[in-house]
């Protein structure tokens, strides 16, 4: 492992506070779980000196090996499929309760390490694993649990989104975007001033759209060719998101989306990723489809194995609802991760520099009313990453009039 470090302390420090308090509002007496793999050990032990520093009553490190994953699938008897250990049930239950918060932090360190494993075999897993994960998934769509991802530099990682440079200075250089896109530099402000001035920016455009009172949405691009019907009372988000409890939090470190969750029935036309899907341990490129109904009805890809590899993620679903839409953002060309002009191969940085959908579970709290309406209820959530500098994005509300709200890659509203 290399053992010279990334960032100057002073710098690491300033980004894993920004995480702690900005990102999951970490309180004096709560409890912090940290999930991580090897390769973010850097960042890791950050986060978890500045959530004592903020008052922690107990973090907990939970290292994720993808290789050790990889191994179940591949020898383990059909019962260790989707199984949990009861004390793993139980930690998730308890961390649905006040007094927690989870920071997850991502990073690819072994490509392909599902390679070789039947898809059936990772199909069954993921089915087996939505009953016992129900509850703590609905806690987190619902923020009734306080986490964010943030993200931290690999050898693989870096070595594919800066290849022109030597390994160490390409992870050195991937660092800076990461405290440059989050607004942790010095002509950013001191701490988290910049940071915090961008997300309530962010959430000012929200509420912008919110009043608009969508009854639907069109985009147009490249590929693209989608129409999209909003529920009555759908409010976007974007930014910073309160809690049931009234913590502010930043799901995303960054963030540059403003999203919502269309009607589930109510998606039509065709779509075409702009940026290659990074999904577990794989690279999917040329993924595109056809919606019809709100259903997707039609997958491809440049390689039929991933397409059928993300096939059976989202037909993992038992409900069948992994083929809805859950989730619609728009991003603008001022993201300063678009701005770089480069894919960063990880979704956490692709879909907040472009425009995207996503499969799979919706978002409760994009509804003024209740009962929710239209909001799809699934075991999955995918993001597909489907904008660019062409990419058009028109309003209309339920009178008929139209409202541009990008155009030449900029906001109009």
């Amino acid at each position: 492992m290399d053992r010279e470090p990334l960032l100057e302390p002073e710098r690491l420090r300033r980004y894993a506070d920004a995480i702690v308090r900005a990102g999951v509002a970490l309180r004096e007496g709560d409890t912090l779980v940290v999930r991580a793999e090897p390769a973010h050990r850097e960042l890791t032990v950050a986060v978890v000196e500045a959530a004592y520093r903020a008052g922690a009553r107990t973090v907990e490190a939970l290292t994720t090996d993808p290789l050790v994953v990889r191994a179940r699938l591949r020898y383990g008897r059909d019962a260790a499929l989707g199984a949990l250990t009861p004390w793993t049930e139980r930690r998730l239950r308890e961390m649905t309760k006040p007094g927690y918060a989870e920071v997850t932090i991502a990073g690819e360190a072994e490509p392909g390490y599902l390679d070789g494993v039947a898809p059936k075999r990772i199909r069954t897993d993921f089915e087996r694993l939505a009953k016992p994960m129900a509850g703590f998934r609905r806690a987190v769509m619902e923020m009734r649990l306080r986490w964010t991802i943030a993200a931290w530099p690999t050898d693989h990682w870096a070595g594919i989104v800066y290849p022109e440079l030597p390994l160490l200075e390409a992870k050195r250089r991937l660092a800076d975007d990461l405290l440059w896109f989050c607004r942790l530099t010095d002509e950013d402000g001191r701490g988290n001033a910049g940071w915090l001035r961008h997300v309530r920016a962010i959430g000012r455009r929200a509420t912008k759209l919110s009043r608009l009172d969508l009854a639907s949405l069109e985009l147009r691009g490249p590929g693209t060719a989608l129409d999209l019907r909003m529920a009555p009372g759908t409010r976007w988000i974007g930014g910073g998101e309160t809690t049931p409890e009234g913590a502010l939090i930043t799901p995303n470190m960054p963030t540059e989306e403003t999203f919502t969750s269309p009607h589930a029935a109510g998606a039509e036309g065709t779509f075409t990723c702009t940026f290659p899907l990074s999904f577990q341990g794989k690279l999917v490129e040329g993924l595109r489809g056809e919606l019809r109904g709100g259903r997707l009805v039609r997958l491809a890809s440049d390689r039929p194995e991933e397409r059928d590899f993300v096939a059976a993620y989202i037909d993992s679903d038992p409900k069948g609802n992994g083929r809805r839409l859950g989730e619609v953002a728009l991003v603008d060309a001022t993201s300063r991760i678009g701005q770089r002009g480069r894919p960063y191969f990880t979704t956490l940085l692709d879909e907040n520099a472009a425009a995207h959908i996503a499969f799979g579970q919706g978002f409760s709290n994009t509804r003024v009313d209740r009962p929710v309406r239209g909001v799809n209820n699934s075991s999955v959530h995918l993001d597909v990453m489907i904008g660019g500098p062409d990419l058009e994005a028109t309003g209309v509300t339920a009178k008929g009039r139209r409202v541009r709200l990008i155009r030449d890659g900029l906001w109009q509203i």
